[in-house]
Parts: structure tokens; C-alpha cells; sequence
């Protein structure tokens, strides 16, 4: 859950619905519609920003909760065709409600006043173009069928020769590229790094109900992932993941006998828990608080699979790692911000709290969901490659 549609999806839920929940059947669709949307996957992704003024250095948006945010970011411009990389703030004009933020490159298309899609990224591309790594684009065979990847290698390294590999895993709703700023101080530390892809992404296979398992699926992709790189000269695994990658990679640690490879795990605001986060919605778009738990029923029981349009249960107490936190076995590093408005930071301090043998938890306070390097790169690059040193 990591891309700003996903966010106006999820928001979505609550319109149309508060006035039908006064009855029960009005429960019952309200609790599918929710549900539904916080399982389809995202196909439009509309513009979200708005250009007012494109200068040599500088760039001048509507001021927005994220457009005024510190850090780096990107703008996707000509319809998702061109991409813009941009810069702290430089002003920020109360009276006309704009903000004036540096323009550090644009990468392809013309930069003009209009709309724009925010980039929480700041990467647009893949890393052969936006860090300078030698790229090798791959496929490796899912269960549902071929899905690509990106394998980029340290400085040095020939192709089948590497046994320490991080496999990075984005978002729900996001693109690999969310990954890419892992890449330096990972490729530094001798990692190479594989960004595969999962179910449901843009262009590769669907789950065979069109629908998001969140993670309870999802992980046996990234485990075919992991056995692409043994196949290639494995023999140790870091695991990352940012969102939803987060509870992929969660899942994959209690399921898959390939976790035995896995040295040390990095997450990035990740869903602990995602009873938590269907809470969180539910109470900020004031559905009462029986229908965000009758939609996590119907999920789980068959007979709301029909309504929520799932094939399969979508249990939630499984991806509950705070009560689960006895069966976690794998050194992790935490990062999460208190400041994270879609994925509530609670359940990351609580899994701290109660595994402080296995996780390193650092905590941010101003960034957004996903957007900790954005804001502190250093600190965040630095944390990251300490981890992956020892």
C-alpha cells in the first residue's frame, strides 16, 4: 500500500456508504466495498499534484500535506511519460497556497504548468539509468508464470558469481523502482541485488481472483524469486521489504523452507499488522467500527468471498506479527515514522518492544508512509549499511 492512488482508493471506501450502514444489509455492502477496495489492485493511477510554474532551479506546486514535506522526491509529468526529480523546499507561499521546491533533474518529457503524479520514489527509472548499475533484466518462473526482475551486482562482479544476495520487494500498488535507493549501500556491502516482481503488478500475471492476498499469497513469488538466485549461486539471503513488501516478506519467514538462507531482514514502514491498518481506515473515514470488523470477517469466511471477491481466505490474525512475535527468528531492522499516516507506526514499536533480541528499531518523525531516506538519506543509507556489514 504504497502508491498515492492506493491511498485515494482506500479513502474511497467511505464514500457513499455512511448512510447505508444503518441497516444491516447496509453493513453488509458497506463492509464488501471496503474490503473489496483494500484488496483490488490499482489500475489508474491519476494525476495528484498540480505544476503551477517550471524554472531553471526551481519548481512551484500546489502547497499539499505531501508537496511540503522536506526530503527528495519525483514527479511523474506528460502522462506518466516523463519524470522530474526534485528537491527540498526553497518557500513556501501561505497567501497563494504554493510551495517552491528545487528542480534537480529532469530526467525525460517537458516540465510545464499542469497536473503531475507525485513520485515518492524519486527514482523513475530503472538503476542502469538512475544510479549508473549495470542493470541485468531477468525472468524468473513464478508460480502463476514468468515475472521480471532487476539483478544488479557490485562493482566487480561477473554474472553467476556472488553468494550474498538481497532480495528487495516493494509495495502494494507500488513500482521496483521504490527499491532502488536501497541499492548503494547494499552493492557497497558486496549484496547482489535482486528486485523481482510479484502477482497483480503492472504487466505481469494476476492472482487467479484479480485480488490482493495481502502477502498470504504474494510470498511464494518472492520465494520463486529467491530460488532464481540460488539457482544463480545464493547461498545467503537479506530480505527487504516496504509496505506490504513488508508482510510478503513476514510470510515467506514462516512459510518457505527457503527462510533457512535468510541471514537478516530490512523493513521499511511495513504492515505488522494488518487488523491495525484496516482499523486505522475504517476510524479515519468514520465507518462505524462493526463494519471494518465484519469486512475482515468476510475476507476470512467463505461466505463473503463471493461479496469481497476473493478465492481464497484472507486471514488477518496471520499477519498479526505483534501477537505473533514469538515465531520470528531472523535479525531485523525496523525503520517506520511517527509521522506514517497510512501504515500506523504502533505495531512496529509494539514488535520492537516485544523482540528487542531480534529487532533494531529506529524511528523516524516527519516522513511519510515510505519515505524515510527521502527525508534523512544519510541516516537511512547508513543504517542500512551497517546491517548488512555484520
Amino acid at each position: 500500500m504504497t502508491s498515492r492512488a492506493g491511498r485515494v482508493a482506500t479513502a474511497g471506501a467511505a464514500v457513499g456508504v455512511t448512510s447505508a450502514v444503518a441497516s444491516g444489509a447496509g453493513s453488509l455492502a458497506a463492509a464488501a466495498y471496503f474490503a473489496r477496495r483494500v484488496l483490488t489492485p490499482d489500475r489508474q493511477r491519476p494525476d495528484d499534484v498540480v505544476v503551477r510554474a517550471a524554472g531553471a532551479h526551481t519548481v512551484t506546486l500546489t502547497a499539499t500535506p505531501q508537496t511540503m514535506v522536506p526530503g527528495r522526491y519525483g514527479l511523474w509529468i506528460d502522462n506518466g511519460f516523463g519524470h522530474v526529480r526534485i528537491g527540498d523546499v526553497v518557500d513556501l507561499d501561505q497567501g497563494s497556497a504554493t510551495v517552491e521546491r528545487e528542480l534537480l533533474a529532469v530526467d525525460r518529457g517537458y516540465l510545464a504548468p499542469g497536473t503531475a503524479r507525485w513520485n515518492a520514489y524519486f527514482h523513475g527509472a530503472p538503476p542502469d539509468v538512475t544510479i549508473g548499475a549495470r542493470t541485468e533484466h531477468v525472468t524468473y518462473a513464478g508460480e502463476l508464470g514468468p515475472m521480471p526482475a532487476w539483478v544488479v551486482r557490485p562493482d566487480g562482479a561477473r554474472p553467476g558469481v556472488g553468494e550474498r544476495w538481497a532480495v528487495l520487494v516493494h509495495g502494494r500498488g507500488a513500482r521496483r523502482e521504490e527499491t532502488i535507493r536501497a541499492m548503494p549501500p547494499l552493492l557497497e556491502q558486496g549484496w547482489t541485488c535482486l528486485v523481482p516482481s510479484y502477482r497483480n503488478d503492472e504487466g505481469v500475471p494476476s492472482g487467479p481472483d484479480g485480488r490482493y492476498a495481502l502477502g498470504l499469497s504474494e510470498w511464494r513469488d518472492i520465494e520463486a524469486a529467491i530460488d532464481h538466485a540460488v539457482d544463480h549461486g545464493a547461498q545467503e539471503v537479506l530480505l527487504a521489504g516496504w509496505s506490504m513488501g513488508g508482510a510478503i516478506v513476514l510470510q515467506l519467514l514462516d512459510r518457505s523452507p527457503l527462510s533457512e538462507l535468510v541471514s537478516r531482514v530490512v523493513l521499511d514502514a511495513p504492515v505488522i499488522d494488518w487488523g491495525d491498518v484496516l482499523a486505522h481506515h475504517a476510524h479515519a473515514h468514520r465507518l462505524p467500527r462493526h463494519v471494518g470488523s465484519l469486512a475482515r470477517t468476510m475476507m476470512n469466511q467463505r461466505w463473503g468471498h463471493r461479496l469481497v471477491g476473493v478465492g481464497e481466505s484472507v486471514d488477518l490474525a496471520k499477519t498479526d506479527w505483534v501477537s505473533r512475535a514469538d515465531e520470528l527468528h531472523h535479525g531485523i531492522l525496523l525503520i517506520h515514522s511517527a509521522a506514517d499516516d497510512f501504515v500506523p507506526i504502533g505495531p512496529s514499536r509494539a514488535l520492537a518492544q516485544a523482540r528487542p533480541d531480534l529487532v533494531q528499531f529506529h524511528e523516524w518523525e516527519v516522513a511519510h508512509h515510505c519515505t524515510e531516506w527521502n527525508t534523512e538519506p544519510d541516516r537511512w543509507e547508513r543504517l542500512v549499511r551497517e546491517f548488512a556489514a555484520w
